[in-house]
């Protein structure tokens, strides 16, 4: 095994192929080898994902490929097993980059849906005297939670300030408390949740 990862490490730094395609084959080499006990496919999974961040294919990681391949369990497996029992990667490969475009369908579809209720936000508080309830909905897209005192820490304004931000938006029901501590209490943007919780509805065609 020890060897098998050697090579994997090697084959890993390399960069004569398209990244797409050299993220799949190191994700089928190490879902071969087989390093661990357990959590194998999450560890395979994440590497695609730093992968494509380390060769700035991705700006965030944004891309999820599981849902595709617990979608389409049965083939991810077939796939796999084929690469290794008869040296067949182009069905491999054509699976996997399948996995990459409609989990990136999937993902523009939600920023989008996002952006516009984002959108919409500002120009409900853009009428307002101070512009920290704008500020506060911009920092609702790089986290849908928030404390007050991260709030004021974040945009660098005083824990009042802040507290009458969070108290504008959850008027108008864009945050929502959800813990019931009266210290520190977490608001919640759900609607934004609601659109990142969603499972991802994909259309899986039949295997040739």
């Amino acid at each position: 095994m020890m060897n098998c990862l050697g090579a994997w490490e090697g084959f890993l730094h390399d960069r004569t192929l398209p990244p797409l395609v050299h993220a799949g084959l190191v994700h089928s080499q190490f879902e071969a080898i087989h390093p661990f006990l357990d959590g194998n496919g999450r560890i395979g999974r994440l590497l695609v994902i730093l992968l494509l961040l380390e060769r700035s294919i991705l700006p965030a990681p944004l891309l999820y490929l599981s849902a595709f391949f617990e979608a389409a369990r049965e083939e991810y497996y077939d796939r796999l097993r084929s690469v290794v029992e008869h040296a067949q990667w182009e069905p491999w490969l054509e699976y996997f980059l399948n996995g990459v475009a409609r989990m990136s369908e999937d993902v523009l579809g939600r920023a989008e849906r996002i952006n516009a209720r984002l959108s919409e936000w500002r120009m409900a508080v853009s009428g307002t005297r101070t512009a920290t309830p704008a500020a506060l909905v911009d920092l609702l897209a790089e986290n849908p939670f928030w404390t007050v005192k991260k709030v004021a820490k974040r945009l660098r304004v005083a824990f009042t300030t802040a507290q009458r931000a969070v108290d504008k938006l959850e008027k108008m029901s864009v945050l929502t408390q959800v813990s019931g501590a009266k210290r520190d209490r977490v608001y919640c943007a759900r609607q934004v949740m609601d659109i990142l919780d969603e499972p991802a509805h994909l259309e899986l065609k039949s295997r040739p």
